[in-house]
């Protein structure tokens, strides 16, 4: 076990290395994003969902189509991807990287691997639910989807999409301030109470 545990352990902290290898030229805005993303200033909420409503009015009053947003939307990331690496290093100041901010960003780094890690494991749970419960896979997945296209009904597709990149854009600065923690928490309690009571009533 502690060897699988050893290999598991190298084989994470190499795909972070390639990872800190390939976003090594955005380093210094992914530490600006952090921090903005983590509220380390009080107004930091504030100025995320000002942008964030801004963006959206602009798309609502532009309205582009499909083709045209997804058009504008890879060419303002090739953009980013050519000039971010040049100019960062300009506007930033490399000679400032010091070895806090490089332990931020290699620990940016790690939480993204994980992330993926994550994401791919609940995939491959997915696969191995489809292939020893198929009745069950099939009834999550249909109930799930009818769940998602009943509210895609009920609700705009532009202020869903709005709701749903803003919550994730605040999503880390809740989790650092222990917002999700705390009403989590409050969650559990809840659901403990109403299965004890449950509980009692049964007998």
């Amino acid at each position: 076990m502690t060897e699988v545990d050893n290999k598991s352990a190298n084989l994470l902290a190499q795909e972070t290395a390639q990872l800190e290898e390939q976003l090594q030229g955005w380093g210094e805005v992914i530490l600006a994003a952090d921090r903005i993303l983590r509220w380390e200033q009080p107004w930091f909420p504030g100025a995320v969902m000002g942008a964030t409503t801004l963006l959206f009015l602009m798309i609502y009053y532009l309205d582009p189509s499909v083709l045209t947003g997804l058009s504008c939307a890879v060419m303002l990331l090739c953009l980013a991807d050519y000039l971010v690496p040049t100019l960062a290093p300009r506007v930033f100041g490399s000679n400032k990287w010091t070895t806090e901010q490089q332990q931020r960003f290699h620990e940016i780094c790690g939480n993204l691997v994980k992330t993926q890690r994550r994401t791919v494991g609940w995939w491959k749970r997915l696969c191995v639910l489809k292939e020893e419960k198929p009745k069950m896979y099939f009834a999550s997945v249909i109930s799930s989807l009818l769940a998602v296209a009943w509210i895609g009904q009920q609700v705009h597709n532009l202020f869903l999409t709005y709701l749903i990149v803003s919550f994730l854009l605040l999503l880390p600065g809740l989790n650092q301030h222990g917002v999700i923690s705390k009403y989590a928490g409050m969650a559990k309690r809840e659901i403990n109470k109403l299965l004890k009571h449950k509980e009692k009533k049964n007998e």
